[in-house]
Formats: structure tokens, sequence, C-alpha cells
């Protein structure tokens, strides 16, 4: 998330599909109060945190995208919830996601403009990718997802302004990088669903138009299919950032970045069928929400909520005491047993 104050294989002279156009953005089943953890500790790590990803029972990692309003570098981080204690590793620039590999204390790192592999034991970042976005001027990558050991990411616009960052597949297979549109402002809140035929939907996010977007995504082809608004939410005053599907893929859970005072901020769960508002989790003292994950903690699933102090002037700050922590939330989602999550393969 940044500064919130061509389509290859997609026909643009086509419109836009909306299935919910008024989803009950504000008719909630239920309200829940996250509780915010003492990390991270740090001005530095509580600027912009993003991207939480469970590594195992209690645990997950998280990326600092950068350490000030100026600063060109940020880290990979990682949190482990029992303890409450964070380890941080600092990054050769400002880190957009970070997916831990199978090999052990390796994490693939978008970062800048480049894809690498990042080891926590030696602290080296190798780079397998680099002229991400190239033809265009200060963008750098942001979130992301994977698809076995296919890669889709988006860049953003450091100013927030143009229609030129990128969606792209990096393609494991051939080790390719496509371009799937090149008019995104701020990329976000990625998820990729196989269906029972086998194909792939690409679940997707670009934050001003404050809508979450589903794809048909064809690897093989390196294309995408035409956008089917899900959840329209541009009468909210609060911006859509990181987003994740339920583990049975029938909701989405949208965590909502409001650059503003407020006594909370919302990460909010829909059915993505209705369009329907299930459930809201609020952050109490900390209006600015970046990112979601869900993690396996005393026995059951929970919901990890990362949020920002990025944009707040002094005063701002000051009425929001717990901008920048991270938030742990209960929920209601069965626990089935396994890792939350698959790792990438390398």
């Amino acid at each position: 998330m940044a500064h919130y104050a061509s389509v290859r294989g997609t026909d643009r002279s086509k419109p836009i599909q909306n299935i919910h156009r008024n989803p009950k953005s504000f008719i909630m089943s239920e309200i829940r109060q996250a509780t915010a953890l003492s990390v991270p500790a740090t001005d530095a790590l509580r600027f912009l945190p993003e991207g939480p990803f469970a590594l195992q029972d209690s645990q997950f990692s998280w990326v600092g995208i950068q350490h000030g309003a100026d600063a060109k570098q940020g880290s990979l981080n990682l949190c482990d919830l029992a303890s409450q204690t964070n380890q941080s590793f600092d990054l050769p620039g400002r880190p957009g996601f970070a997916f831990p590999c199978t090999t052990a204390n390796r994490f693939v790192v978008g970062c800048e403009r480049s894809l690498g592999f990042f080891d926590t034991a030696t602290g080296k970042f190798d780079v397998f990718q680099e002229g991400i976005d190239g033809d265009v001027s200060n963008t750098i990558i942001n979130d992301g997802t994977f698809y076995e050991n296919n890669l889709v990411f988006g860049t953003k616009d450091l100013e927030f302004a143009t229609k030129k960052a990128g969606l792209y597949l990096y393609r494991g297979r051939d080790s390719k990088l496509i371009r799937l549109r090149d008019d995104q402002i701020c990329s976000n809140g990625k998820s990729i669903v196989k269906n029972a035929d086998g194909s792939l939907d690409l679940y997707d996010i670009d934050s001003p138009t404050r809508q979450i977007v589903r794809y048909a995504l064809d690897i093989d082809a390196g294309t995408l299919g035409d956008p089917t608004v899900v959840i329209d939410l541009t009468k909210d005053p609060a911006v859509p950032d990181g987003a994740i599907l339920t583990p049975d893929g029938k909701h989405v859970i949208v965590s909502m970045f409001l650059p503003d005072v407020a006594d909370f901020g919302s990460t909010r769960m829909y059915d993505i069928v209705s369009g329907d508002l299930v459930c809201e989790w609020q952050t109490p003292g900390s209006p600015q929400n970046t990112c979601p994950a869900l993690v396996r903690h005393d026995g059951k699933i929970q919901l990890v909520i990362t949020t920002a102090v990025e944009n707040m002037a002094p005063d701002a700050k000051a009425k929001c005491p717990n901008a920048g922590q991270l938030f742990l939330a209960e929920t209601d989602i069965a626990d089935h047993g396994g890792p939350i999550n698959e790792f990438y393969p390398a």
C-alpha cells in the first residue's frame, strides 16, 4: 500500500460485468474486536506492515514495506504469537511480498523491481528476475500470491496517481515473466483458486478502484479473462488493501485502509456469492488496516491483521495509539487440521 491521501488477453472494449453492485456494506451479522499485540516494537517497523503469512502453529511472517516515510529499505519479519516476539531481517530495498519456501530459512521475495530468494540464516538475497516495470518510472513491486511454482504479483505507482503499474505472472516452468495488465495504480489483495474443472481464477484488487474482481487465469497461455466485480466498495470511505480467501473459497477477508483519524479500523469478511458482509473485525485505535492472514493459535484458526502508521501526522498518531500494531482476533472458521498454507516449491 502507498500514499492513500495494455491488457494481455483481455478485450478492454467489453464492459466489466458487475455481479454485486450493492453489497450490504454496513449491515453486519457480527462485529468482533481484535486485540493489539506488542509487535512491532519500533517506529520503523510500525510504519507499513503488510503481507502476514502463516508458517506453522502460532508463527507467521510479515513484511515491513518501508521503515519510514523517506526510507528506501524494508524488512522480512518472523513473529511468534506464543511469546509475542519478532525477528526482523533487513532487505536490500522495499519488499512487496515474501512467501516461505519448502527449503528451510528460504523465502521468495518481491523487492523493489526484482524477484529473489532471501535466506534468513545468511542474510543473502539472490535475485532471479530483474527489470520488472522496466518501461515505466516510479513503481515498485507490491502484493502477490502463488500457485505451485508460479507467482502472480503487482506493482504500485509511488505517487498513487497514474494507471501505469503492472500485474505480472512469473511462470515457473520456463522462468518467463509475463505482463498481464499495465494499467493498475496500486495492485493489492491476490488469491488464486483452482475450480472443480481444473481451471484457475485470480481474485485481485487495484485499491483505488475500491473493487474486488475475479479473472479466469490461464498460466500456460499467460492470459487473463475479462474481469468480473465480486465485491464493489466504491462508496466506502476506506480503501480495500490486502485480502485472502477462506479455506473453503466461499468468503473473502479484506483489510480496509482508512486514511483518517477514527476510533477503529476494519477488516471484513464478505460472502462471495451474495456479496453480503458476514463479519467485521475492528482494530481499536488503528484505522489503517493493511492485510489479513489466518493462523492456527491456541488450537483454533485465528485472524492476524496488520495495520500501518503511514500518512499519519503526529497529532493523528496521538489519536490512534495502536496504529502500526499487529492484531489478533477470534474466528469461527473450522480447523480441519494440517498446515494453513502451502509453501513455495523452491
